[in-house]
């Protein structure tokens, strides 16, 4: 088995389930590892018993509102990185948010470009993103594995048929080895695919 880049875990708590099930799809949809929590009171023994990498969390819910939440989650995690939602903000609340290192604080209904835009400030902050080109790398191992995968070759005939070493070949779909342009053209021919498709399905 191939090491697989570890997913990134996120928790979301918010008393409202739509927006729970928008954000796993939006979430998931790019790449992440999604639970959602509807109700707070819930989230303390959520946080001792799994890891996660990000909590984004609603300001305003019934029994406990978020900055109690928060408070709760620093006495168990001191480093988790925790995003504050709220469709109430004020100054209050961003500055209690902070004071218990929130890394951001984020209006409803938000802009899911903006949104995105500060999960990748916070994973470069935690050193959890993927930059471009590893993402690129990722995306091309993945592709090259389930297409060998689904013409039922092994490592070692695609090795044959390329005239690349296995231990290459390995490294290539698992990210961890950036391919040359003839390499894929090789592994292309090998898989009878054009050298575009290596790039991920559409």
């Amino acid at each position: 088995m191939g090491v697989e880049v570890p997913s990134v875990r996120i928790l979301i708590v918010d008393d409202d389930k739509a927006i729970c099930d928008y954000m796993q799809t939006l979430l998931e949809r790019d790449g992440f590892e999604v639970k959602t929590i509807s109700d707070p009171t819930l989230v303390e023994n959520e946080v001792r018993q799994s890891q996660y990498h990000v909590i984004i969390l609603d300001l305003m819910m019934p029994k406990l509102d978020g900055i109690e939440v928060l408070r709760r989650i620093r006495n168990i995690d001191s480093d988790i990185a925790v995003v504050i939602f709220t469709a109430h903000p004020n100054l209050d609340s961003a500055v209690a948010s902070m004071k218990l290192d929130a890394v951001d604080y984020i209006k409803k209904p938000f802009n899911v470009d903006e949104f995105r835009e500060v999960l990748a400030r916070v994973m470069r902050k935690k050193g959890l993103a993927r930059t471009p080109e590893e993402q690129l790398h990722k995306i091309i191992g993945d592709t090259i594995r389930t297409l060998r995968k689904e013409k039922e070759l092994t490592l070692k005939q695609m090795s044959r048929r390329t005239g690349l070493s296995i231990s290459l070949l390995s490294q290539i779909e698992r990210a961890e080895s950036s391919p040359s342009i003839s390499s894929l053209y090789k592994i292309a021919i090998a898989l009878d695919s054009r050298i575009q498709e290596l790039f991920g399905r559409a």
